[in-house]
């Protein structure tokens, strides 16, 4: 089974993992895979990102017109390397700082009903590459556990 669908978005890849940056115009997707990018992350994906689903797994990739291309405000679009896809495991949305949960109870989304971690952050916080750094080794079982905060 193979859906595909395209979402404005910015999509990198870190450790491994496929990261979607989800916001609106503005919300800052391009200048945290930047940042991301600048600390190790390969770009996949800037503006648009054709998301496919091939039984239950999610990949994204770039539009071909704009493969390798990136949008840094007040510089403009700049050609970087990039990989050609990548397996989403994680999607940031990007909100406003005040509609960050302190304890998220719901830490996944649906996306062509498959259910992915997601992380709400404010990108334009000093701390957001790190705090998705944080969520990418605690899915990978390193240095930090997402603990229920019902439970505390």
């Amino acid at each position: 089974m193979t859906e595909q669908n395209q979402v404005h978005g910015t999509c990198v890849i870190l450790d491994d993992m496929g990261i979607l940056l989800r916001g609106p115009s503005g919300s800052g997707k391009s200048d945290l895979a930047l940042r991301l990018i600048d600390g190790g992350a390969l770009l996949v994906a800037d503006d648009r990102v054709d998301i496919i689903r091939v039984q239950d797994t999610l990949w994204g990739k770039s539009p071909e017109s704009l493969a390798g291309k990136l949008e840094i405000r007040g510089v403009g679009i700049v050609a970087m390397p990039f990989y050609p896809k990548a397996q989403i495991q994680l999607i940031v949305d990007l909100v406003a700082d005040r509609a960050v949960e302190r304890l998220p109870l719901d830490l996944s989304v649906s996306v062509l009903n498959i259910a992915i971690p997601c992380l709400k952050l404010d990108s334009f916080t000093s701390s957001a590459s790190a705090k998705v750094r944080a969520m990418v080794a605690a899915l990978r079982g390193h240095q930090l556990k997402i603990l229920d905060s019902t439970r505390l």
